[in-house]
């Protein structure tokens, strides 16, 4: 009897239940343009920043009548710790700038299909944190968006149907030889 009744429920909210997981699986995937758009102006935006820290150790260089490679080899081996200290900043400054221009390029120019794969192979963890941070949900409504949320839908469903719906039909479909009818005095 308790079977029968899950299983009359089940039914009766089974496509409510595909709806709503195919909405939220939409909704849940769409933010991911968003957040990539996010992060892109975040990461503009320390890439113009160290770009600015960049060229005022270069203008250091340049009024030292120095080219950029000596002056930074030149701080980096002075004796005194903290204008050797300098040396490695300027060195990794220049680095930074570097990485992030490669990512922000990366990001800028990929297409719907390999913004992920850029995301993924130039990730910035403080830049994400910071991003995620600030993060305010939109549905966008580009092409990219309703690609995401296509995919979002499909993958959704698809754990649900899998996941959760077979599994449920299977454990309250009635048992082979048993009749709902029957009685359980029968020996």
């Amino acid at each position: 009897m308790l079977r029968r009744t899950a299983a009359t429920t089940f039914t009766a909210v089974e496509g409510f239940a595909d709806r709503l997981v195919c909405v939220l699986g939409a909704v849940v995937c769409a933010q991911a343009p968003e957040f990539f758009q996010q992060y892109l102006q975040r990461l503009g935006g320390h890439l113009a920043e160290a770009s600015r820290q960049l060229a005022a150790f270069e203008a250091a260089a340049k009024a030292a009548g120095k080219p950029w490679a000596q002056f930074v080899g030149d701080t980096l081996a002075n004796s005194d710790a903290g204008l050797a200290q300098l040396g490695a900043t300027m060195r990794d400054s220049a680095s930074r700038v570097d990485d992030l221009a490669a990512a922000h390029a990366a990001l800028l120019n990929a297409s719907v299909w390999s913004r992920p794969w850029a995301f993924v192979s130039h990730f910035d963890v403080e830049i994400a944190r910071a991003t995620a941070a600030i993060f305010r949900p939109a549905v966008p409504t580009t092409t990219e968006g309703a690609v995401y949320a296509a995919i979002g839908m499909a993958v959704a469903f698809s754990l649900w149907h899998f996941g959760v719906q077979l599994p449920l039909r299977r454990r309250l479909a009635p048992r082979p030889g048993k009749s709902p009818n029957a009685s359980r005095t029968e020996v």
